[in-house]
């Protein structure tokens, strides 16, 4: 595995929520870059932003050329990466990529720092992020099958409209301001419909039990993803997934209702106590609930409600929350980076 010291960087998609995060984070951790490059769509290209390394003037994704970049992070969409990733892997750069594009190619790791870190080191070009769901599942999720194999999970998602990027934030707020001009309509259901076309009912001052896109046997996209990611991230492909995922109106962070059953037994003491030790996971208990509002631009996971569960007795249950733009997508590819320099 290539390694580095100082390396050359590149945000692809820099424009976009979670590339400007990517950004940020990378100023904020004093990341060692001996030089930065900012990649965009061409309605980007030209702009300049203003960064710890001066002032770089943004370039189209299209034409650029990778030659000397070490690191590219990746936040395109899958249909970019999938046409631009492997032009950057064939010049020689470590590619992160935030998109699903890659995600269960087997020849491409699926890594969480902090749980499967050491999968990175089978890397030939490309490092996938798990989806932002998965991530923030997982760190709590990957201890505890460490500790006492994960064998099956029920897992309920509560995703934020930041996942559908800065439009789905945009149509939060612009429905959040048309229905307060009537509250009392909400309650009544005389409230009119104020329009939208990403979610398929109104968002604000609701919940849609329905996140992503309608796949094999009535399963949407995220929700396979919390089955197949998780299975690839822990090594274990008869791990049993029940997924649901909704989409709630908040702007940044991501909860998950789960209950896992193990191999060995764990109690909700022995459980506490992993979560408690776990590098980016903080414990809180239950006169501190964590909350999606509480994650909102902190890098570690919230982990309360844990507990015994009691319908079939010998699992665990939990609510992890984390950022869905910070852990679950720009900090985890930094992270990933960062191991690539410290391995």
């Amino acid at each position: 595995m290539k390694t580095f010291t100082n390396p050359h960087v590149a945000i692809v998609g820099a424009t976009g929520a979670v590339g400007t995060t990517m950004l940020s984070i990378l100023e904020e951790r004093d990341f060692p870059i001996a030089s930065l490059r900012l990649l965009a769509s061409s309605r980007s290209a030209g702009n300049t932003v203003e960064t710890t390394w001066g002032s770089i003037v943004i370039e189209d994704l299209a034409t650029a050329d990778p030659a000397g970049i070490d690191i590219a992070l990746f936040s395109a969409g899958g249909a970019r990466s999938k046409q631009y990733a492997p032009k950057f892997a064939d010049a020689g750069v470590a590619v992160i990529d935030n998109s699903s594009a890659f995600r269960m190619d087997d020849d491409v790791p699926l890594v969480v720092a902090g749980v499967n870190g050491s999968a990175i080191t089978s890397h030939q070009g490309i490092i996938a992020n798990p989806n932002c769901t998965t991530m923030a599942l997982l760190m709590a999720a990957g201890p505890l099958h460490d500790a006492a194999g994960l064998k099956s999970m029920i897992a309920t998602s509560y995703q934020s409209v930041s996942g559908s990027g800065k439009t789905g934030m945009d149509e939060l707020e612009r429905q959040m301001k048309f229905f307060s001009k009537d509250i009392p309509a909400l309650a009544s259901g005389d409230w009119e419909d104020p329009g939208g076309d990403l979610y398929q009912r109104p968002i604000a001052f609701n919940v849609l039990p329905l996140a992503g896109s309608i796949t094999d046997k009535a399963y949407t996209d995220e929700e396979w993803k919390l089955v197949n990611e998780t299975r690839k991230i822990l090594d274990r492909q008869d791990i049993a997934v029940e997924p649901t995922c909704v989409r709630v109106p908040v702007m940044v962070g991501h909860g998950i209702a789960a209950s896992m059953w193990f191999d060995d037994p764990v109690s909700a003491d022995a459980a506490t106590e992993i979560l408690a030790s776990t590098p980016g996971v903080q414990v809180w208990d239950d006169t501190k609930v964590p909350t999606p509002l509480d994650s909102a631009g902190i890098d570690d996971v919230l982990v309360g409600r844990v507990r015994e569960t009691i319908g079939f007795p010998g699992g665990i249950s939990l609510f992890a929350s984390g950022d869905n733009l910070r852990k679950g997508a720009a900090l985890n590819a930094i992270e990933l980076a960062e191991l690539l320099l410290e391995r």
